[in-house]
């Protein structure tokens, strides 16, 4: 099971954000426990993330980027900026449900294809 934290800089203020997820809820509460983010900051959960964070369409934390260094530290693994749209294809996929698992195989075709055309310079640029 491995904790994930993506390249992509979103701008909340004077923030630069990204994202933090894990295969896992309790992994990626441990986690941020860990580095000191707020578990009430979760969004996309159907019970722990409040307000509009509710609706967001996977589980992670935006986190801002001296947390994304303690996150890699403490042994997050840093993706690409598709790294969120493999992990929820890979999520459909391990539904078992062939409707799902289908759009999950075909997400997960587009990533490559993405990734394929995208100079090398450009994987993990932020860092």
């Amino acid at each position: 099971m491995t904790v994930y934290v993506d390249d992509v800089e979103h701008g909340f203020g004077r923030m630069k954000m990204c994202h933090l997820w894990a295969d896992t809820l309790p992994e990626l509460l441990a986690m941020v426990d860990r580095i000191g983010v707020d578990r009430k900051w979760i969004q996309g959960h159907p019970t722990l993330s409040f307000g509009k964070h509710r609706s967001a369409s996977w589980v992670h934390f935006d986190i801002a980027k001296g947390k994304k260094a303690l996150a890699i530290a403490a042994g997050a693994v840093l993706t690409d900026r598709y790294g969120p749209t493999e992990h929820v294809a890979r999520e459909l996929i391990a539904t078992g449900i062939p409707e799902r698992a289908a759009i999950g195989q075909r997400r997960l075709e587009q990533v490559a294809a993405c990734r394929a055309r995208a100079p090398s310079s450009d994987l993990f640029a932020a860092e």
